[in-house]
C-alpha cells in the first residue's frame, strides 16, 4: 500500500521529506479516520496519486556563459561545481507544499544554472565580487527544509550549497558559552559535537538549545536568516536570542559583528540580517550562545485540561509566574488533542473512560505537555509551581508520558507526508504569533476558515510562549481538488494567511517570510518600515544578486498576487 521503493533519481527522491529510507506510514487507528472522515475507501489507499516515480527529464540549458562556469570552478574547484540535471533539479525547489506537489507533477519551473560548493569564506567573498560583476544571481541553499520557496533560485543563477564543506564547528569558548559553526552544519552534527564536548572544566558537554522539527534535516545558516525556533524555545529563545554574532559576505563587503554579551551603539545589525534570507547577503558563520547539557536533570510533566480556555489560562499564568520558564511548553486545542489520543489508542480505553467520568470530554479537554533542562533544583521549582496552577485551573497531571511519547515521534511526523498525498490528501501547516488577550479570537476565526472547507481536519496547538503571548501552529488536512491541486490549494491557503492577519496575528512567528508570504509582507510591516528594508536591501546589493525573485517582496512587481510565487 505505501511507497517505499523509487529510483533514486526520480521527482519523488527530491520531493520526500528526510532521509531517502527513512518511513513513517500512518497507523491503521489513522487509515480508520481518513476512511470515516473523508469518505475514502480501500481503493483510494491502493491507487497512488502522482507518485513522482519517474526519473527526471532533461532540464532548460543552464543560462550562464561557459566562460563563467569555468571563472566559478577557477574559484572553488571544478569539483564543486555541479551542472547535471538532478544536482540542478534538487536545489530548485523548497519543502513547501506546493513545490511538492509540481515536483510530483514532473514540472521543475526554477532550476539554477550551476550548483556551487563553496570550500569557505573566502571562496564566497570572491564568487559575490564575480557574481556582482557579471549579474549573476545567488540563492544559498543547505538543508532544504524551507516551507516558504526560500531557497528556490527563482531567477536561475548559482545554488549555493554550504553543505559539503562549510558544515563545521570552528571554535567552542568554553568560558563564554559560545560556539562559531558554520552555515552548513545539520542540526545533529552540530549537537553530537556539543553533547560530546569535554575538557578539564567541561564535564557533561553542552547543548544546542535549539531543535525545530525539522532539525534533523535543517542548518544553521537556516535557522539564523529565518529567526527559526526550536521546540524548546520557550526556555533556550529563539534563534535571534542565541545568536550573538555572525560574518556576512554583500556585494558592498563584509559585515563582521562582534561577540559582546550586549552593547548600546546602535541599530543591532544582526538583527537587521537575521531573518533577511539571504537577500542582503552570505552568512559564513554565526557565533551562538550554548548550554549545560544535563539531560538527567530534565523534569517533565503531562498536564489535561476540560476546555480550551482554561489550558490557556494555565499556559499564560506560568508564562507570567515570575519563576523562570520551562524549556518547552505546547499546548493542543480539542481536535488536535482527540486526534493524538486517537492515534496512539488511548480513545476508548479505560482511562479514557475515567477521563470522561472527571469532566475531561473529547471534543472539549485539551493536552498540555512541558519539561524543563539545566539545574536540577530549578526544574524542580518550576514543576512545583506548574502544578499548583494546573490545579488551580481543573487540571489533571498524568506525570512524564505524554512527553516521552511526543519526544519519540517529534522527528517522524513530517514522513507521513507522502503517503498523505499518494491517497489524495492535502497537509500543510500555517504560523502565526499572537498576544495572550488576542489568541482565543485568532484561533477562533482562523479556524472558522480552515473548516468552513469540506472535509477538512484543523488541528492547533501552541508551542512558543513568551510572557505577552504564544504561537499558534494550524496543521490542515483535506481532500486534493484533483486535477487542480496547485490552484486550488493556493487559493485556500491565501484564504488562511488573510484570516490570520485580518485577526491581529503576525504574517509567521518562525517559518519566514520566503517568496511565500512576500505578496503580503509589505502592507504587513508598513510603507516606512519596508522602505527602510528596500533601502539596505539597495545599498547592499546594488545589483540585485542575492536570492532574487520576491525575497521579502523586495523585487516585487507593484505588490504582487498573493499566494502567487
Amino acid at each position: 500500500m505505501w511507497i517505499e521503493k523509487f529510483s533514486n533519481k526520480s521527482y519523488r527522491s527530491i520531493a520526500k521529506w528526510g532521509a531517502v529510507d527513512g518511513f513513517h506510514h500512518p497507523s491503521e487507528n489513522l487509515t480508520d479516520y481518513i476512511r470515516k472522515n473523508f469518505g475514502f475507501t480501500h481503493k483510494d489507499f491502493e491507487t497512488h496519486h502522482l507518485p513522482g516515480l519517474e526519473d527526471i527529464k532533461p532540464l532548460k540549458k543552464p543560462k550562464i556563459k561557459d566562460d563563467e562556469i569555468k571563472k566559478i570552478a577557477g574559484i572553488v574547484g571544478k569539483e564543486n561545481v555541479d551542472v547535471e540535471d538532478y544536482a540542478r533539479a534538487r536545489h530548485a525547489v523548497s519543502a513547501a507544499y506546493r513545490d511538492v506537489i509540481s515536483l510530483r507533477k514532473g514540472d521543475i519551473q526554477y532550476p539554477p544554472d550551476v550548483v556551487v560548493y563553496p570550500r569557505g569564506e573566502e571562496d564566497i567573498v570572491k564568487l559575490v565580487k564575480l557574481c556582482s560583476e557579471k549579474k549573476i544571481p545567488i540563492t544559498p541553499f543547505a538543508g532544504k527544509s524551507s516551507v516558504t520557496y526560500g531557497t528556490v533560485p527563482v531567477k536561475g543563477g548559482i545554488s549555493l550549497d554550504f553543505t559539503r564543506h562549510m558544515n563545521k564547528v570552528l571554535e567552542v569558548d568554553e568560558l563564554s558559552f559560545t560556539c562559531r559553526v558554520q552555515p552548513g552544519m545539520f542540526g545533529p552534527a552540530y549537537e553530537e559535537y556539543l553533547n560530546s564536548y569535554r575538557s578539564g572544566r567541561i564535564k557533561g558537554g553542552f547543548t544546542c538549545g535549539h531543535f525545530p522539527q525539522s532539525f534533523e534535516y535543517s542548518c544553521v545558516g537556516g535557522w539564523v536568516m529565518t529567526r527559526g525556533a526550536g521546540g524548546q524555545s520557550t526556555g533556550y529563545g529563539k534563534i535571534e536570542d542565541i545568536t550573538v554574532s555572525m560574518r556576512v559576505v554583500t556585494p558592498k563587503g563584509m559585515i563582521v559583528t562582534k561577540d559582546f554579551p550586549a552593547a548600546s551603539i546602535g541599530p543591532d545589525i544582526d538583527e537587521i540580517m537575521m531573518g533577511s534570507e539571504g537577500a542582503f547577503g552570505v552568512m559564513t558563520e554565526a557565533t551562538l550562545k550554548i548550554f549545560p547539557f544535563n539531560p538527567e536533570d530534565r523534569q517533565m510533566f503531562t498536564w489535561f485540561f476540560r476546555d480550551w480556555d482554561e489550558g490557556l489560562a494555565a499556559m499564560r499564568e506560568i508564562m507570567q509566574g515570575g519563576f523562570g520558564f520551562p524549556s518547552m511548553l505546547r499546548i493542543s486545542d480539542p481536535e488536535e488533542t482527540d486526534i493524538a489520543m486517537m492515534l496512539q489508542g488511548f480513545e476508548g480505553s479505560l482511562p479514557d473512560k475515567i477521563l470522561q467520568l472527571l469532566g475531561y470530554k473529547p471534543g472539549r479537554r485539551v493536552i498540555l505537555l512541558g519539561s524543563s533542562e539545566g539545574d536540577k533544583d530549578h526544574g524542580k521549582l518550576i514543576k512545583k509551581k506548574i502544578r499548583k496552577i494546573s490545579k488551580r485551573h481543573g487540571g489533571l497531571g498524568l506525570g512524564s508520558m505524554g512527553v516521552k511519547g511526543y519526544w519519540k515521534r517529534r522527528y517522524n511526523d513530517p514522513y507521513m507526508r507522502e503517503d498523505l498525498l499518494d491517497i489524495g490528501i492535502m497537509s500543510d501547516t500555517l504560523e502565526t504569533a499572537c498576544t495572550w488577550s488576542n489568541i482565543r479570537h485568532v484561533w477562533e476565526n482562523v479556524r472558522k476558515v480552515v473548516k468552513a472547507r469540506p472535509k477538512t481536519i484543523c488541528m492547533v496547538h501552541a508551542s512558543h510562549c513568551y510572557q505577552n503571548g504564544a504561537n499558534l501552529y494550524f496543521i490542515f488536512l483535506s481532500p486534493m481538488a484533483k486535477g487542480k491541486e496547485i490552484e486550488d490549494y493556493t487559493k485556500f491557503q491565501a484564504d488562511i494567511v488573510n484570516a490570520i492577519l485580518k485577526a491581529g496575528g503576525s504574517l509567521s512567528h518562525h517559518h519566514g517570510i520566503g517568496k511565500m508570504f512576500a505578496p503580503w509582507y509589505r502592507e504587513h510591516i508598513g510603507e516606512v518600515s519596508f522602505g527602510m528594508i528596500k533601502a539596505i536591501k539597495d545599498y547592499l546589493d546594488p545589483k540585485n544578486i542575492m536570492n532574487p525573485g520576491g525575497t521579502l517582496g523586495l523585487d516585487l512587481k507593484g505588490k504582487g498576487e498573493k499566494g502567487e510565487k
